[in-house]
């Protein structure tokens, strides 16, 4: 009797065991944002792939709060915006961070939308003018801060700068003229949307802007946004940026990352259905956008390894 009693003990220890999921909470940004809408679809592709993987998404104030919260250990994993991810990974004005990268999101070339009767055409145009650059704590802030830099120009000092507490307020304030111009970056970008749907118009660096900016910070890439991304946008735009990654905590297991790395190859389809703009976001893009190896987390790189995308 009692060894059919030990049985069952461990039959139920067992199925406890298999069903016992691993819960992590990924960083994403304030709402009204392109990150907490890239957040979802990443959450719904993992849960539906590796179901023993629960991902909760959480809002908070962006790239540049993600980044310590995940040190601290507070965030699993997080978003991170290409220019707050160099900053963090190479010690930009701090010391290097030990975060390591789980995948490669999307491309973000920076511009302004403005209203379609606005009569800039150039950011030179906007010099003085209310612009609103974002949710403080956004990634994009920091990189309208270096592309501006590469033309001579500063936020603080030749705009009149405008910090959102909510990304998503930022339509209302172009469309009743509050701003001027509303910066923001990559494909699907819900702000842009939101303004080219009434008529809006973008205004991205020339090619002469680009040359500078680039000799001056040359880790900013060319980057194009394709013509039909927003609507009425008949041409592709061509303006700088960099890749933006989800990052991993320092003590994040190596098994629970590499189940990451797989669920996110194995639902590229889905995730791109779910969301064109994370299109970008496969495990092709994650070994060609690392500028090092070693800032793979351990884990997605034996992944990446044996699906013959890294040596």
């Amino acid at each position: 009797m009692r060894a059919v009693l030990f049985a069952l003990v461990l039959a139920v220890a067992g199925v406890a065991e298999t069903a016992e999921r691993v819960v992590l909470t990924l960083g994403t940004a304030t709402p009204g944002g392109g990150f907490p809408v890239y957040g979802d679809a990443i959450v719904a592709t993992v849960n539906e792939q590796d179901p023993d993987l629960a991902l909760q998404p959480r809002n908070t104030k962006g790239s540049t709060e993600n980044v310590p919260l995940l040190e601290k250990g507070e965030l699993d994993i997080a978003l991170v915006q290409g220019e707050v991810a160099h900053e963090s990974l190479t010690g930009v004005g701090r010391a290097p961070a030990n975060l390591k990268v789980i995948t490669a999101m999307y491309s973000t070339p920076g511009m302004f939308v403005v209203r379609g009767d606005s009569p800039a055409r150039t950011i030179a145009d906007l010099k003085g003018k209310p612009v609103a650059f974002g949710a403080r704590g956004s990634g994009l802030v920091v990189l309208a801060r270096y592309v501006l830099d590469g033309i001579d120009l500063d936020q603080e000092r030749d705009f009149q700068a405008v910090y959102l507490d909510r990304a998503g307020d930022g339509p209302a304030m172009v469309q009743d003229g509050r701003v001027a111009a509303l910066w923001g970056g990559g494909v699907g970008w819900p702000g842009f949307t939101a303004v080219a749907k009434s008529g809006g118009r973008f205004i991205a660096p020339s090619a002469d802007d680009i040359k500078r900016i680039q000799a001056k910070h040359a880790f900013l890439k060319t980057q194009t946004i394709p013509a039909g991304s927003y609507p009425g946008q008949d041409t592709a735009i061509t303006s700088v940026g960099s890749w933006s990654f989800i990052l991993a905590r320092p003590t994040l297991p190596d098994d629970v990352a590499y189940r990451l790395a797989r669920a996110l190859h194995q639902g590229e389809k889905a995730l791109a259905q779910r969301l064109p703009q994370a299109a970008e976001t496969t495990a092709a893009n994650t070994a060609a956008a690392v500028t090092r190896p070693d800032l793979l987390h351990p884990g997605v790189a034996r992944y990446l390894r044996e699906a013959g995308l890294l040596r």
